[in-house]
């Protein structure tokens, strides 16, 4: 437990993380899970206490762990991306071979990955089609712990290319330790609660120099990149402090809590983006360039779309194309005067316990899916993946009060009791057994008649 902890804050030990053999390193990042949860309800309570407010909405918060999950899926059927393709050059390729157990070696592993971690989230922010991948994490209008688990889930098919040189000296398994520990650094800087810690931040990226990463204002955009250092942003010249209140999010927020929206949007936005223009290389340059480029500026583009005019705006909406943390075509941009409100939009307290409920059981069928990974068939770890999907989905659905959301809904409870008839579907406790099959089976009910209710009022409107 004491060393899942510090591993959290990077503060493990060359003598007691490095190994031999790739197989040997521990999981640190599901070691971890049970402090994720308990450092949510750490900020949760102290923010209540502080501030007199929640910082983590239901609608936000959800969105945001739903993103983690789907982040992590694709490792049900493979291992990462990123130590599969070091393992691949390293057996081929590598020219020198330091020794694993060497403090030397560690530290300078340690180094290798922050610095190449550093400029994977510049490109990831300078080139339209990574930031596709990217502008899922920063989609959250709110900044606390949960963001930290908003992730991408594809930006992981292409971070694995800026790791490779590395591979040419530095062995898999010390990489392997560094890769999760860079990871878990990065989850307990987002937090409004901590505000400045005094020396460190010259040296360490701080919540208060990530804060300024994640915020929409002019001087936030394309800052504080670092992710355990932040000396390579003082070197580079991409260093911000934080001066006006920050607010988060992008440029031109999606306000939608439809989670494959929130991961696939900006990919389309490219591609109808691309078909504007009818050089080829005007076509190609939209995704290899800047997000706020266009035809006649430089690589990156400018800032000269964003929100900067004098306007009244409660959540910074603004309709014109650009922006590098933007997402679609927009006019009559608006100004971030720090006054916005995140999209929050009201809905029943009955409809969030039942959407709160029925994310803990797509979570406890989730955490099934990763212990019995290695037991199950891929016909039924499809299966999962799939109603996984389907469940978040439904739930984002509900959660944005959408005309369709009971008929997804009806059809995914159709699907939740059958899998609950065939045992895929477990209590959260056994005790809970008999209420958990009444709630699903009264769920679909509900959502049956709520779909017979909508069907007929629209065949009345037709007629």
């Amino acid at each position: 437990m004491s060393t899942a902890f510090r591993a959290m804050f990077s503060l493990l030990t060359p003598n007691e993380s490095s190994f031999q053999k790739v197989e040997d390193v521990p999981p640190y990042v599901q070691q971890a899970t049970p402090f994720f949860v308990g450092l949510i309800f750490l900020e949760l309570a102290v923010g209540v206490l502080k501030t007199g407010t929640t910082v983590v909405t239901i609608s936000d918060g959800l969105t945001s762990i739903s993103a983690g999950m789907i982040s992590r899926l694709p490792s049900v059927l493979m291992r990462g991306c990123e130590l599969t393709a070091y393992m691949y050059v390293w057996d081929r390729f590598h020219l020198v071979e330091l020794p694993w157990d060497s403090a030397w070696t560690w530290w300078l592993t340690f180094l290798g990955v922050d610095f190449c971690y550093y400029w994977l989230h510049r490109f990831a922010h300078e080139v339209a089609i990574l930031w596709a991948a990217h502008q899922v994490h920063h989609s959250s209008e709110y900044y606390n712990l949960t963001t930290a688990l908003r992730q991408s889930l594809t930006q992981q098919f292409t971070s694995w290319i800026f790791y490779l040189p590395m591979a040419l000296a530095l062995p898999p398994s010390v990489f392997a330790v560094h890769i999760q520990l860079n990871l878990l650094y990065q989850f307990w800087i987002h937090t409004e609660l901590i505000r400045d810690l005094g020396p460190l931040e010259w040296v360490f990226n701080t919540p208060k120099h990530h804060r300024v990463h994640h915020g929409r204002n002019h001087y936030c955009i394309d800052k504080n990149y670092g992710g355990i250092l932040i000396i390579w942003d003082r070197l580079f010249g991409t260093f911000a402090e934080e001066t006006d209140k920050v607010v988060y999010g992008l440029v031109f927020p999606i306000k939608t809590f439809e989670i494959l929206y929130v991961q696939f949007h900006y990919y389309s936005y490219l591609w109808r983006k691309s078909k504007t223009y009818k050089a080829i290389s005007n076509k190609l340059s939209t995704f290899i360039k800047g997000p706020s480029w266009k035809p006649g500026k430089s690589r990156l583009g400018d800032h000269v779309d964003n929100p900067k005019c004098n306007a009244k705006t409660t959540g910074g909406i603004s309709t014109k194309l650009g922006g590098t943390k933007g997402n679609g075509p927009r006019k009559d941009p608006l100004k971030v005067t720090g006054k916005e409100v995140p999209h929050d939009p009201s809905w029943p307290l009955p409809l969030q316990v039942y959407v709160v409920i029925h994310f803990l059981l797509v979570l406890q069928i989730y955490h099934d899916l990763f212990e019995n990974k290695m037991m199950l068939s891929q016909l039924t770890i499809l299966g999962m993946t799939n109603y996984i999907l389907l469940t978040l989905t439904a739930l984002g659905f509900i959660i944005d009060q959408r005309p369709t959301a009971a008929v997804l809904e009806m059809l995914r409870c159709v699907v939740m009791v059958t899998l609950q008839k065939y045992g895929y579907m477990k209590p959260l406790m056994p005790l809970l057994a008999v209420p958990t099959e009444a709630f699903v089976s009264l769920s679909l009910l509900y959502w049956a008649v709520q779909s017979f209710l909508q069907l007929l009022s629209i065949k009345r409107k037709t007629n």
